[in-house]
């Protein structure tokens, strides 16, 4: 550890960490399908084309042109079946058809049983996402706490900085929770 690190960095390093846990159990949220359409389902989707696997929405055109129904255009045709492929194989549960040219993927209402599922995934995501937060947390009080014992922080500072990880920790499990209560409401909307 360098010895010019003060407590005010790892202040805003925890911050920084914490915020890209949040930001981070955004993108998983986005993936997890609700009654509507949106790109977010499967733009994340890998493709084997050109020798590697590519993200779809590198070589596609994905558009939402109502709420039950998602296009995929690739910008070379040649790729329909590999993309094809690609959505079968992904834990979506569409069926994609094609006319050559576009890939439309209908979205099917949420059955009861299902949006529950859901739910239960959501929970379980935003379990991993406080873990993460959790873990930032504990990582700058050891952090604090190293420096206390070396000398550079006093035993005060270390409490106070310590005290404000903890909020800065409970402010964020409070967005994603927030986050995931959005998610859940969204999820058992008929």
């Amino acid at each position: 550890m360098p010895d010019d690190i003060s407590s005010d960095d790892v202040l805003l390093d925890a911050e920084d960490r914490m915020e890209k846990a949040v930001v981070s159990f955004q993108h998983v949220l986005d993936t997890v399908r609700t009654g509507r359409a949106s790109t977010s389902l499967v733009e994340h989707l890998h493709v084997p084309v050109y020798g590697q696997p590519m993200p779809l929405n590198q070589i596609a055109t994905l558009q939402t042109p109502d709420a039950s129904l998602i296009t995929v255009q690739p910008w070379d045709k040649s790729n329909v079946n590999a993309i094809m492929k690609a959505i079968q194989a992904s834990d979506i549960g569409i069926n994609p058809s094609t006319d050559g040219a576009i890939i439309r993927l209908p979205v099917p209402p949420l059955t009861e049983a299902r949006r529950k599922e859901l739910v239960k995934q959501v929970n379980g995501r935003t379990e991993e996402a406080r873990v993460a937060v959790r873990n930032v947390r504990r990582h700058a009080i050891d952090e604090l706490r190293k420096l206390q014992k070396d000398g550079s922080l006093a035993e005060d500072d270390e409490r106070r900085a310590s005290e404000q990880v903890e909020k800065l920790s409970s402010t964020h499990i409070g967005k994603l929770e927030a986050l995931a209560r959005q998610k859940e409401h969204e999820l058992l909307e008929v």
